[in-house]
């Protein structure tokens, strides 16, 4: 219940952390976008008003040029003179219309630019009768209407209205650089409130990682120590059962050892003392031909009888394994797997100097391994290798049956194989097995010397 608690009150304090950045963010971007549309509007109101000012320039220029290019034609009659005045009386037309489309949504900029017009249209037609007087011959004409003060006050409205326009786009220009540096201000003032908030976010964000981690941190350890007391009671567990499972093993053998003595001693001395009696009533009952027939058969159950007393006793307690040592035993016990199940056994074994308890782990591995093949290989060949190295010894058998998944053989728990492998670990060894459906069996066992 505490951790539920710990767990929804670090969700909210995170949940609060991120929905500050997440403000913070939008905030920026407002801030950023409201900053830049302000300073784009700005700097087009700039751009337009000094387009507007080079228009103005160019109109008075145009206006003081078309103005000398008539008096120097006045007072020179050379017609290069007038190239001014034509070149002027083309080019004021365009930047009059330039104005027009500049001021067309600011009213007062296009009252005075009315003015400025009819100032200009005046006086280009004065200028225009003054040309047209020259060019006809009659010069005095020309000079009396330069000699009156028309000519003069239209040039001084000219200036006047333009000078207006230019007070205009000042202003606007002055307006929009006020603008960029609001813009600029709020701007700085907002993303220093966004830092902050950022900033503060970004503390909550630690704080909260840095509880999580420790929550986090205190639970590891706690699980830690469960899985530590868990590892160290299974290990203890399966030291015990390990030990049990040996000390079974050892008490099998033993009682293995106790029953193959006293089928040896006890019935082996019966069945030899009934083949001795029987030997003596042939004897003497040799005339009979109905009782030499029965003794006869009685002396074969019996001899069947001892025979199968020496198998039993062999596969309880192998007499061979300390008679004849490991090689030889495991020669007698391939040789008589082969003559009972019909599969051919070859074996390449290694003389090898090991204790009676490994010797007799290795026998048993292989007499269970051959075992296994008789069942369920299908097989029709088999092979025992002993191979003997400095430190160590390796036993293998393998055949060429039908095989087996390992990992389904490993749910159904073979207890054949897990007996067999808790026997070579007992001895300090390794066993593996490696088998696949249809590519047979491989039993491989790797056991020190000491």
């Amino acid at each position: 219940m505490l951790k539920h608690k710990l767990s929804l009150l670090a969700y909210k304090k995170k949940a609060l952390s991120l929905s500050l950045a997440i403000l913070a963010a939008f905030a920026l971007v407002a801030f950023n976008e409201s900053g830049y549309h302000r300073s784009t509007r700005a700097l087009e109101e700039i751009g337009r008003a000094q387009e507007a000012r080079l228009s103005i320039h160019l109109l008075l220029r145009y206006t003081l040029d078309a103005e000398t290019g008539t008096r120097g034609f006045m007072l020179t009659g050379d017609p290069r003179y007038r190239e001014p005045y034509d070149l002027a009386v083309a080019e004021l037309p365009k930047q009059m219309d330039r104005l027009r489309m500049l001021y067309a949504d600011k009213p007062m900029e296009r009252s005075h630019l009315a003015a400025l017009g009819n100032h200009l249209s005046r006086k280009l037609a004065e200028m225009e009768l003054t040309v047209r007087m020259l060019s006809t011959g009659n010069a005095d004409a020309s000079r009396f209407v330069l000699s009156t003060d028309v000519g003069r006050e239209e040039m001084q409205g000219i200036r006047q209205e333009a000078d207006a326009l230019m007070a205009f786009s000042t202003r606007s220009v002055e307006e929009g650089r006020l603008q960029i540096s609001q813009a600029l201000g709020l701007a700085r003032v907002g993303i220093g409130l966004i830092v902050l908030a950022a900033l503060l976010a970004f503390v909550l964000y630690l704080r909260q990682t840095s509880a999580l981690q420790q929550a986090n941190d205190r639970q590891q350890q706690a699980l830690q120590r469960e899985r530590n007391s868990l590892e160290l009671e299974v290990r203890d567990r399966t030291a015990s059962l390990a030990e049990l499972a040996t000390h079974l093993q050892e008490v099998r053998e033993s009682e293995r050892g106790y029953l193959a003595r006293e089928l040896h001693d006890e019935l082996g001395a019966l069945l030899t003392a009934a083949k001795l009696d029987v030997a003596r009533l042939k004897s003497r009952l040799g005339d009979s031909p109905d009782a030499a027939q029965r003794l006869a058969h009685l002396t074969e159950l019996l001899n069947s009888g001892i025979a199968l007393k020496r198998r039993i006793i062999e596969d309880l307690r192998p007499s061979s394994l300390s008679n004849l040592g490991l090689v030889a035993s495991l020669e007698i016990l391939g040789r008589e797997f082969a003559e009972r199940s019909g599969i051919q056994v070859d074996m390449a074994l290694e003389p090898v100097e090991l204790d009676e308890s490994r010797q007799l782990t290795i026998y048993r591995m292989v007499q269970e391994g051959l075992t296994n093949i008789g069942k369920y290989a299908q097989a029709q060949e088999a092979t025992i290798v002993l191979k003997d190295y400095e430190n160590h010894v390796e036993v293998e058998v393998s055949d060429n049956g039908r095989g087996f998944d390992l990992q389904q053989q490993a749910a159904r728990a073979s207890h054949g194989l897990a007996g067999m492998r808790h026997r070579v670990q007992a001895a300090g060894g390794k066993l593996s097995v490696d088998s696949s459906p249809g590519h047979g069996t491989r039993l491989h066992a790797v056991m020190p010397k000491q």
